[in-house]
């Protein structure tokens, strides 16, 4: 008998042991952030502050891992068959959510199944630039230039299926233009190919605008719907095009099944470090990031609209990744 006992008690506190694991607070331990691109980039340096950030109101570091690979496919993987536990949390540019859905037919995850949106996180929009040799000064010379043009104007972008390349796209149909596409492997070498004027024009993100101060791009559009704070003398492409807009934008998910106590934990940490003064100051620094707050119900909404519009543009010019 007491050597059942004695036996008994050991097994007792370990499963006192893992019940009160089980009923820790949320978070206990540190958390990932999954980036989907090399260390760097905009996306990855708002990932970072965002992380810092959020860690401090979490009371637990936030770890960022960047997986980089496939158009984000490899880290959008990665955090959606993480346990859905809020320790590993996924940070993706919009591209990887309603892009490459369109792009790749097959593809190791459903990401409208398998992901949930926690947060919008960070905004932008494409500043259209050209080679500053190139006789364009605004929006109309250039479309006049690209209509009269033989060969076509070539422009750069960050690859096939890109959100450059969908920019130009809808440009052009709006536009009734013609220009010849030419890819590259990112954002940054498409913008050097402009520099150097071996393409004509590019659709950058804000972060081009040291470039643009040093007049080795001349800036002539941006594609959000209202002008931008980096260029407010810049006309948005819609002033010309009504119901043209292009926007970029950074978010947070975590893998489907995600407890609501902690879906709503999380969303409220990221909106209360986007509304602090410093986290605003860092974004625009950081490469041109204005802070984007949406409600849930507005977050669902944009990725089920974006998904659509470009869902609809690749399947009509039938683009394939690379």
């Amino acid at each position: 008998m007491r050597r059942r006992r004695l036996l008994a008690a050991p097994a007792a506190m370990a499963l006192g042991n893992a019940s009160a694991r089980a009923q820790a607070p949320y978070p206990d331990r540190a958390l990932r952030l999954i980036v989907t691109i090399p260390p760097g980039g905009a996306p990855d340096v708002a990932a970072r502050i965002l992380a810092q950030r959020l860690g401090e109101r979490l009371g637990q570091p936030v770890v960022v891992e960047n997986r980089a690979g496939s158009n984000g496919q490899i880290a959008a993987e990665a955090g959606a068959r993480a346990r859905p536990d809020g320790y590993t949390l996924l940070f993706a540019q919009d591209t990887v959510i309603t892009v490459n859905p369109a792009l790749y037919e097959r593809s190791p995850i459903n990401v409208s199944t398998d992901l949930v949106p926690v947060a919008s996180v960070a905004s932008n929009q494409f500043v259209l630039s050209v080679n500053p040799g190139l006789p364009a000064r605004t929006l109309a010379e250039f479309i006049a230039l690209a209509r009269r043009s033989d060969p076509p104007l070539a422009y750069a972008s960050g690859g096939s299926g890109s959100q450059h390349q969908l920019a130009m796209e809808m440009l052009m149909r709006r536009a009734g233009i013609q220009m010849l596409h030419v890819p590259f492997r990112g954002g940054t070498p498409a913008v050097t190919a402009t520099v150097a004027g071996d393409t004509a024009a590019v659709f950058s993100g804000t972060s081009s605008a040291p470039l643009i101060q040093q007049g080795r791009l001349r800036a002539i559009a941006v594609t959000g719907p209202r002008r931008s704070p980096a260029f407010p003398d810049l006309p948005t492409i819609g002033e010309m095009f009504p119901g043209y807009e292009v926007v970029i934008w950074l978010g947070v998910f975590a893998p489907a099944g995600l407890p609501a106590p902690v879906l709503a934990l999380l969303r409220g940490g990221i909106n209360e470090a986007l509304g602090d003064p410093a986290v605003k100051a860092r974004l625009e620094a950081g490469g041109g990031l204005e802070p984007f707050v949406t409600t849930p119900e507005a977050f669902a909404g944009l990725i089920r609209h974006d998904t659509e519009k470009y869902g609809a543009l690749i399947r009509e010019i039938g683009i394939r990744p690379e």
